[in-house]
């Protein structure tokens, strides 16, 4: 339920954001000071607990929208915010819907958003705020630059966990390539893959809530995860079979999200999300991957051959040993692909050590 209102708040935000013309009216109403109660859908559910008011049933405009809120009552929107539905209409919701809220046109919003399913939107005249209620979140719809000054906040600290990341997983190739990898660097990448993962979220909301007022944003963002991947499935499946667990990737991926802000900063949180036991100094005992990080960095690989040289190979260390004939056998590797495999795993290698020691 949550991750549903999650996405139906990201889509009612984006409705609401700079560059629509319902965020157009919205900021008419509020230079006006006139207040709003706005109903984004409607369907049977609605249309209980509606009375009085009159079908109009015409063509979304800015203009239109800021008139017909100047009249008392709520105005009801099609979903995609394209057509006005009703106007003046009298929503009475179910009153034994719990609310927090005091003041009446607040109260209503919420358990309207919490009856229906459908966002709605409230304009406070005295206060000019507005507040986008869907299921059981409320959110503030803030001006283009607070947005952007969280967003600007949220990006600095990006920068400085993806510079963290960098090292992190460039150290533990290194150990890779040396069969010298622990537990705890292991739990180290993870955990700087998921924090990484969830600013980046956090400000992929901020993106999609600032609209065409968030395209800068959304460059820097781009410029700075890009090139992550799916990193964080592919530690764990290279490191999944010495957990000896009996999760699979996904859930062991879910384990990890699940944590909570304080978890992430435990590494023995971590590694237990992931299928590790962890009981005294178990977080220095040595693993070995699989190589499927690794293989999918050697340019123009297909997953399918990947899968092919881990399930034949059964770990890195072989693969690093194996030699052209060795990679022949699998099944779809020729010799021109076994020489590609060959040579791009010699270069990350040298390369990781390189960085590593120099």
């Amino acid at each position: 339920m949550e991750r549903n209102d999650d996405e139906l708040l990201r889509a009612a935000l984006a409705a609401v954001a700079p560059g629509t013309d319902l965020r157009d009216s919205l900021e008419r109403i509020l230079r006006g000071r006139t207040g709003a109660l706005i109903v984004l859908g409607y369907d049977r559910v609605v249309e209980s607990i509606s009375t009085g008011g009159f079908p109009i049933d015409i063509d979304f405009s800015a203009t239109r929208l800021r008139e017909l809120c100047k009249m008392d009552g709520a105005v009801v929107l099609d979903r995609d915010a394209g057509r006005i539905l009703r106007a003046a209409v009298q929503l009475v919701p179910d009153s034994s819907i719990e609310t927090t809220e005091s003041g009446t046109r607040h109260r209503t919003a919420e358990r309207v958003a919490k009856q229906t399913g459908y966002p709605v939107i409230s304009v406070s005249q005295s206060m000019g705020v507005v507040a986008l209620y869907v299921g059981g979140r409320r959110h503030v719809v803030e001006g283009s630059p607070t947005t952007l000054s969280r967003a600007d906040q949220a990006l600095q600290t990006l920068e400085r966990y993806k510079s963290r990341l960098d090292e992190v997983t460039g150290t533990l190739s290194a150990l890779e390539i040396e069969d010298l990898v622990t537990v705890r660097d292991v739990t180290a990448v993870l955990q700087r893959l998921e924090m990484v993962r969830r600013i980046s979220a956090e400000i992929q909301d901020y993106v999609v809530e600032l609209g065409t007022d968030g395209r800068l944003l959304s460059l820097q963002l781009e410029e700075l995860v890009g090139g992550l991947g799916n990193d964080r499935e592919l530690v764990i499946k290279d490191y999944l079979p010495a957990t000896k667990s009996q999760l699979t990737p996904a859930e062991a991926l879910l384990n990890l999200e699940a944590l909570s802000p304080a978890e992430m900063l435990d590494l023995a949180a971590g590694a237990r999300a992931v299928g590790f036991t962890v009981v005294g100094d178990s977080l220095d005992a040595p693993v070995s991957p699989l190589g499927y990080r690794l293989l999918t960095k050697v340019p123009r690989l297909p997953p399918a051959i990947v899968e092919r040289l881990v399930h034949h190979f059964a770990s890195l260390q072989r693969l690093l040993a194996a030699g052209i004939d060795d990679l022949m056998l699998v099944d779809g590797v020729g010799e021109g692909r076994a020489r590609a495999v060959r040579e791009g795993l010699s270069r990350l290698a040298e390369s990781s050590i390189l960085e590593r020691y120099v």
